[in-house]
This record gives structure tokens, sequence and C-alpha cells, in this order.
């Protein structure tokens, strides 16, 4: 071993690749840059991480911002194919569903209108279960009266249900104790304040909402 007086380090070479990080292993150049040409990021990996996590989010968001609130959702499920749809319904009809809410659910393009739209709003199960206690309603059967106030209840009125509506609580205790006995008006009181809801809150919406003047424009051009 020479004196550490007289021993000088090796010279290194200017632009020789210098191991710093690379994914694997793989060598870097100068300003991590890969041997094999690809840029290389040098960054820690939690922060790496975190760059992806935040891409991620504003990904999704940007899909949320974007939800479609127009004259496609709604042709999307029409009882009928689009084109026919459009055909039978005449802008008088539509121009009528802004009379009232009930107008508007008794007519079958309204409904479908209306149900498009609270979609995008993500409370369709508002709708869901006015037409379910409707349908509820005209139960002939005792045998399948107690099942299907089950069914409605445990979908629609429990607590933490799968698609829950926005009742208050004396209402829901009400409807459980309605169900030791179910009758066909053991729903009423809890779609009755469903229904306000509806009419208070997601209807004027729906008629500035682009479905539906999507929709009347549409009408409207078909006759010109």
């Amino acid at each position: 071993m020479l004196p550490a007086s007289i021993w000088h380090p090796p010279p290194v070479q200017s632009g020789s690749p210098i191991s710093k990080g690379g994914r694997g292993g793989e060598k870097l150049g100068l300003c991590g840059q890969s041997l094999s040409g690809h840029a290389v990021s040098t960054d820690p990996p939690a922060e790496r991480t975190g760059q992806r996590q935040n891409r991620g989010m504003r990904t999704r968001l940007g899909c949320l911002s974007h939800k479609s609130d127009s004259y496609n959702d709604f042709t999307a499920i029409l009882p009928d194919k689009p084109n026919r749809a459009l055909k039978r319904l005449s802008t008088e009809e539509a121009t009528r569903w802004a009379d009232s809410f009930d107008v508007l659910l008794s007519h079958k393009y309204g409904l479908a209108a209306f149900r498009a739209f609270l979609k995008t709003e993500f409370s369709e199960e508002n709708l869901e279960f006015w037409l379910a206690c409707e349908d509820f309603k005209k139960t002939r059967s005792a045998a399948k009266l107690a099942s299907k106030a089950q069914r409605i209840f445990e979908e629609f009125i429990d607590v933490q249900a799968p698609r829950e509506v926005n009742i208050d609580f004396q209402t829901r205790e009400l409807t459980r104790r309605n169900m030791q006995e179910p009758s066909l008006t053991c729903f009423d009181q809890a779609q009755g304040k469903v229904h306000s809801l509806m009419e208070k809150d997601s209807y004027p919406r729906f008629l500035r909402s682009k479905i539906y003047t999507d929709l009347l424009s549409q009408t409207q051009r078909r006759l010109s």
C-alpha cells in the first residue's frame, strides 16, 4: 500500500455513467438519463407514489365533473327506441311536464327523462322507492303482501339499506312498526315524504337541466 501522502485518486472521465438509484440498479448518465436513452425518475419512492395517487385522484374527479346531463342520457333509457320515442313525443306533451310534478310522473317518457336526470345527481333511489310503493299498492295476493313489503323496507327504508331514501327518524320508525302487520298503506307516509322531497328539490332542477331543455329543442326541430 502506498503512503497516504503520495496516493492520488484515479481521474473521473467527463460524461462517464454514474449509478444513481435507477430502477433495478439501472445505471444513469448525466442529468438522470438512462443509458438506454429513456429518462428515469430520481425522485424518492414515497414522492413518486404520492404523485401517482394525485394523478389518479385528478382523473377520478375529472370523470365526475364531466358526468353527462344531456338529452343522450334520456334517450339511453327510454321505454322505446329513441327515434321512435321522439316521433311519438310532441313538444306540447313535453311542455306539459312543467305544469306539475304529477303530470311528469304520469307520462312514461317524462318518467324516463326524470329518472335519467336523477341518475346524474346520484339520487335515483328516491324515484325507485316511489315506483316500488306504487307497484306495492297494486298487490292483490295476501300471501305476497308481507314478502313484498319486507323487500321494500330492507332495500329503501332500513338503516344503511343499500338504496336508503332520505326520510326522518319518526317516519322510518312508523314504517318499521307497520311491518308487523303489513297492509297496502304501510308505506304511505314514507312515500309521501319522498314525493314531497323530489317535488320541492329535484323537480325544479330537472326543469332547468340540459336533459329537459335539449329534449324540448329536439322535438321543436323535428316539427320545423
